[in-house]
């Protein structure tokens, strides 16, 4: 038996701990030794304590770093704010995951936005793959691309970016005596790439000319959904950060009629919800997403890429409030194709009333919901982890 451990480094959200779960559940049915490196242990102990699995704390960036553009241009520029800016920095980084990977040995690293993972597999020889969306699963062999969240950026901003990460990570390579990279996209790609989603939702919008395995979403787990009482539409909401807008959204669905359930980890957690009405309540857990969905009309969330293909898989559009370069372009996409309204290029103030009737009334997003549902109604995520746990079986063999 091998042994295969998933590293998440980088990013928020449950989104990456639920791909972990989805994929470390049928390797550790085979009997496989399997173990996590996350960035978050507490938020994740509830989805992620049935596993059973030993976890272990990430190394991860906790200082600020200066001198950087407020806005990233690229993957590259928000490495170099992550600890990639310089070599020394990225050095105790890396010593970090090596020293974690030294005792926990195993055959195949699998990250899930753990680039300094890959960089410390790389420099110690051991085999490494990579599975997420494409945000941080960029085109191999080019530079990064633009995140382009505010119109055209320079062309010498991008390859300076990218020039100063591949110094970094070079100078670390070659101090353990490991092979350069060339391009950025190596060190977020690893040896094996798995491209964990589909062209619509694809944040580069490449087409298809690349190998979509679709999205990891992890079976069961959660509680049932309860619904407040009453005969409006029911809304599920998930909040990841107490934002300054949350409270105008929830009031403007209260406002609308509707029945709103609503997931923050953080008010589970105990911290005070920013908005109270008898038809809306705050769940207590994780829920049981394939329940909620099959059940609510609309979705509201903050775009992440779990949450977001659930609500299409099921016909439901959905209303998002993008945090960060990452759930922008997913918005975006989400946009281009009609099943939904990302907030963030509406201009402000936001008529929450307004979009909430849209999303509500209008056909066309529900429409665009139930055309996506239809395209892929023959995806079982059950199926799609076991066939990625033979290509990690193939990988170690």
């Amino acid at each position: 038996m091998a042994h295969f451990t998933f590293c998440w480094e980088l990013g928020g959200g449950l989104g990456h701990a639920g791909r972990i779960r989805s994929l470390a559940q049928p390797l550790s049915a085979r009997g496989h030794r399997v173990s996590l490196v996350l960035r978050d242990l507490v938020l994740t102990r509830k989805l992620l304590a049935d596993l059973k699995l030993p976890s272990f704390q990430a190394p991860v960036w906790l200082h600020r770093t200066a001198g950087l553009p407020p806005e990233p241009a690229s993957l590259a520029e928000i490495l170099l704010a992550c600890g990639y800016l310089d070599a020394d920095a990225l050095s105790g980084l890396v010593d970090g995951w090596r020293a974690l990977l030294t005792l926990d040995q195993p055959d195949l690293v699998i990250a899930d936005y753990a680039p300094t993972a890959l960089l410390a597999a790389r420099s110690m020889g051991i085999k490494s793959a990579s599975v997420g969306a494409g945000f941080y699963m960029p085109p191999a062999h080019a530079p990064l691309p633009p995140l382009a969240l505010h119109g055209e950026l320079p062309a010498s901003r991008l390859a300076a970016g990218e020039q100063r990460l591949l110094a970094s990570c070079n100078a670390v390579l070659a101090a353990h005596g490991a092979a350069p990279i060339a391009h950025g996209a190596e060190l977020l790609l690893g040896d094996h790439p798995l491209l964990c989603t589909w062209p619509e939702l694809d944040h580069y919008g490449r087409g298809g000319a690349s190998t979509w395995l679709g999205p990891n979403l992890p079976a069961g787990g959660g509680i049932a959904p309860e619904w407040p009482q009453g005969e409006g539409p029911r809304v599920f909401v998930y909040l990841s950060r107490n934002g300054e807008e949350d409270s105008a959204c929830l009031a403007a669905l209260v406002r609308q009629g509707c029945r709103v359930l609503c997931y923050a980890p953080a008010i589970a957690a105990g911290k005070a919800p920013p908005f109270a009405a008898p038809a809306l309540r705050y769940a207590r857990a994780p829920l049981a997403l394939e329940q909620v969905f099959a059940q609510c009309e609309l979705f509201v969330g903050v775009a992440g890429e779990s949450s977001v293909t659930r609500a299409l898989l099921a016909g439901v559009p959905v209303l998002l409030m993008p945090h960060s370069a990452e759930s922008f372009m997913l918005a975006r996409r989400v946009r281009h194709l009609g099943a939904g309204i990302n907030v963030a290029e509406t201009s402000r103030p936001h008529d929450w009333d307004g979009m909430v009737r849209a999303l509500l009334g209008a056909p066309g997003y529900r429409a665009a919901a139930r055309a996506f549902a239809a395209r892929y109604a023959d995806y079982r995520p059950g199926e799609q982890a076991r066939m990625l746990a033979g290509r990690f079986e193939q990988m170690v063999a």
